[in-house]
């Protein structure tokens, strides 16, 4: 078998030789030497540039899904009308006699798929470059992204699946495999928030989701991470005072008017909170219309600057990212987010924390804990993510409950691990979650 090198070597000089034996050519001719080599090609008609061959590689592809023989014979039967289209019988007969061996054929493959990249974003570029709006830069954007996964295989063989496995068995990694979330009991269920997972975090108004979000901020700070969190509803400045509370125990409400508001005590708090806000690596983007490919910029950005530091993004929350393209209904819009934020948590092995809406549905209910259902848009959402919490406090619906400033978390779906309820302590005043053992009075 030849190498690399002699391959690359043999293709340019091919190419000198006319369209026949090019990559193309030669994949085609590859399967009428070797017919059920087709079964080992990913390739698909669009990525073909000639439309001759496009037509070749369907009914080649329709020919096999049919169980039938491929030979130029029975291709010739099978295009009919279109025989005239490709070149007759003759260029049919030329690709069988033009592949000497099949034995190339993943490197051929590869040329067509780069080539055909290569003119999806050429065509991609220059749309954009004729209509500079904000939707042809993210249809761009969104092909560039595509691009990247269209011919990738795995390197990896089988043996290398094992051996990462044994030595993963021979390697201590602690009790959490993800981000520390601060919480002993969802880090037992979770294992931390871990890398390439979308998290849905989700509620009713009023049962304290960007507060529980910017706890696990919080936490993945204390132990040296960085933070991406993007707000599309709340400014920056109040997100920054609900943290500064939740570091310094103090009173949000006394932000208002802190100069009339704060004791002496209130201010020593500030200053010390402030002192360790400060230090941590925290990126608040408060834009109220910011789009999929705004999101995935900045996250890149923060990559680059902070590449070997665990890194969690929040966004604050799902209805509201400006959709891009048309879409004929909602969900439908909604899924496509789904989908580009779950595959920038795998791209980027980052844990993407959405928070989303319920349906007004709920409120309808006696038993009011959220639902699957309960999510606006709920099949691409449900489908998309890897663990979503539902988050309820009996005590905003009954003021005699018996569990007052209690907060149940909801693990009503966990691809890699239990689902169950979990109970935290809110203090509400202070936007802090806490263990419920670690529960405690905290001073004024």
């Amino acid at each position: 078998m030849k190498t690399k090198s002699e391959q690359e070597n043999l293709y340019q000089s091919h190419l000198g030789n006319g369209d026949l034996l090019e990559a193309e050519s030669m994949v085609l001719g590859a399967v009428l030497l070797e017919a059920d080599i087709i079964h080992e090609i990913t390739l698909e008609p669009e990525h073909f540039s000639s439309s001759r061959n496009k037509l070749i590689f369907k009914a080649m592809r329709e020919l096999a899904s049919e169980g039938t023989a491929i030979d130029p014979s029975i291709l010739v039967n099978k295009l009919k009308s279109d025989i005239e289209n490709i070149g007759g019988t003759t260029y049919l007969t030329d690709l069988a006699l033009a592949c000497p061996t099949a034995t190339n054929i993943e490197f051929y493959q590869n040329i067509v798929f780069e080539q055909y990249k290569k003119r999806t974003l050429v065509a991609s570029a220059a749309a954009f470059l004729n209509n500079q709006s904000e939707e042809s830069a993210d249809d761009f954007y969104k092909t560039y992204v595509e691009m990247q996964e269209i011919g990738i295989k795995s390197e990896r063989t089988k043996n290398d699946v094992l051996m990462e496995i044994y030595d993963d068995m021979m390697v201590d990694k602690g009790e959490m495999t993800g981000i520390d979330t601060g919480f002993t009991d969802l880090n037992n269920m979770t294992g931390g928030l871990n890398g390439g997972d979308l998290i849905i975090i989700a509620g009713r108004p009023s049962m304290g989701k960007t507060a529980f979000a910017l706890n696990l901020v919080k936490s993945c700070c204390e132990n040296s991470g960085v933070a991406d969190i993007f707000s599309l509803e709340m400014p920056e400045k109040q997100l920054t005072q609900r943290l500064l509370s939740s570091i310094g125990n103090i009173s949000g409400i006394k932000w208002k008017n802190p100069y009339r508001m704060f004791s002496k005590l209130d201010s020593e708090r500030a200053s010390e909170a402030i002192g360790i806000y400060s230090k941590w690596h925290i990126n608040i983007h408060d834009s109220s219309k910011q789009t999929i490919a705004d999101i995935r910029a900045r996250v890149r950005k923060t990559q680059r600057e902070h590449k070997n530091e665990k890194h969690i993004v929040v966004i604050d929350y799902l209805q509201l990212i400006t959709q891009v393209g048309k879409f004929e209904r909602n969900d439908l819009a909604i899924g496509d987010i789904t989908k580009q934020l779950k595959q920038m948590a795998r791209q980027f092995n980052i844990p993407v924390i959405l928070l989303s809406q319920l349906n007004r549905g709920v409120e309808q209910r006696q038993d009011k804990r959220p639902m699957m259902s309960d999510l606006r848009d709920s099949g691409s959402i449900e489908q998309d993510a890897d663990l979503i919490m539902f988050l309820y406090r009996d005590d905003y619906y009954d003021k005699q409950s018996e569990n007052r400033n209690i907060v149940e978390v909801n693990l009503a779906k966990h691809r890699n691990g239990p689902v169950g309820t979990i109970q935290l302590a809110f203090v509400k005043e202070y936007s802090q979650f806490l263990d419920l053992e670690l529960r405690r009075e905290v001073a004024q």
